[in-house]
């Protein structure tokens, strides 16, 4: 399938993306790069990192790229995500860097590799992406 023609990227810096404080260094349909600063606002009762930021950050991730790389051809819906939380992180930055497993007619699957600043994998997930076809 070939890529598809340039689509009108989406505002990146409102709503959901700005109360998480996502910061998008690279956004294109075959690498999406996010980065984001943990704050206890993000943390869960015992002063973590909440599990349910790393998974709406590899859902995010996925979604532009797929979004991006599905072009004018539709849209992209996440139809699974699973994501494994391998360190704890009290604070700090982390960054998410997403790249495509597979990008078919009906589907996607994005990996999402999320490390901190001392490059050290915190979380990694997967998200399985519905294409929607616009006709």
């Amino acid at each position: 399938m070939e890529e598809g023609s340039a689509v009108e990227m989406p505002d990146l810096t409102g709503g959901f993306v700005n109360l998480l404080g996502l910061n998008f260094e690279e956004a294109t349909g075959d690498r999406v790069v996010i980065s984001w600063q943990v704050r206890p606002e993000l943390h869960q009762p015992f002063g973590i990192q909440h599990g349910g930021v790393y998974c709406s950050v590899v859902e995010t991730a996925g979604s532009v790229g797929g979004s991006l790389w599905l072009g004018d051809r539709g849209t992209v819906v996440g139809v699974s995500n699973q994501t494994d939380f391998l360190r704890a992180v009290p604070d700090g930055e982390l960054r998410a860097v997403g790249t495509p497993v597979h990008r078919g007619r009906s589907q996607q699957l994005w990996q999402v590799e999320i490390s901190d600043a001392k490059k050290r994998l915190v979380a990694r997930g997967q998200v399985r992406l519905q294409n929607l076809s616009r006709d």
